[in-house]
């Protein structure tokens, strides 16, 4: 995938690109502007700070781990984050939004651009987990996924799930959905 405009069903419109491998200035960026809870949510509790072998891990790009980031055309900074890590056809999902970005549709619309690009490349399942505090993340992955499986581990839930043929969140179809994903 090249970079492409989306417009957020009610936000501003934001620039996606694919994540370099091993950018991981862009990771920071991005993990920098989220909020204090968002952080918790992320990383399972609290974390003052990640490791250097978990940022590599955060920034690596190849055939099983795909990163997509957004950028607010009036933020020169990167403001969420989706990424998928692929097994088989099955893949993991996760995804941040800088706090003042939350609740304006760029997750929704970043996560919509991974799954449509995860579905060219014939994943058919894909699993989260997500705090259980977090409403939000549960009821994106809800809207976007045909949910099969939902326990709670922890303070987390496990979130298992199929990725529809076509995108519920933005009705795009099978045709716009198979740009961009590398097959494998």
């Amino acid at each position: 995938m090249n970079s492409r405009v989306l417009k957020p069903r009610h936000g501003p419109s934001i620039l996606v690109r694919p994540l370099q491998d091993g950018d991981i200035d862009t990771v920071l960026a991005v993990l920098h502007r989220l909020t204090e809870d968002s952080r918790r949510r992320r990383s399972g509790g609290a974390k003052a700070r990640l490791t250097e072998d978990e940022l590599w891990e955060l920034s690596r790009v190849d055939a099983t781990h795909h990163a997509l980031v957004a950028y607010v055309e009036s933020d020169r900074d990167p403001v969420a984050m989706a990424r998928l890590v692929r097994d088989g056809a099955s893949a993991a999902i996760a995804f941040e939004v800088a706090g003042d970005y939350q609740r304006r549709g760029i997750g929704s619309a970043l996560t919509e651009q991974l799954l449509a690009e995860a579905r060219a490349a014939g994943i058919t399942e894909i699993t989260a987990l997500v705090a259980n505090d977090n409403p939000a993340a549960v009821a994106l992955l809800r809207r976007a996924l045909d949910t099969l499986e939902i326990s709670l581990e922890g303070s987390e839930l496990w979130i298992r799930a199929m990725l529809p043929r076509l995108s519920p969140l933005h009705g795009a179809t099978l045709r716009e959905a198979n740009a961009g994903y590398p097959a494998r």
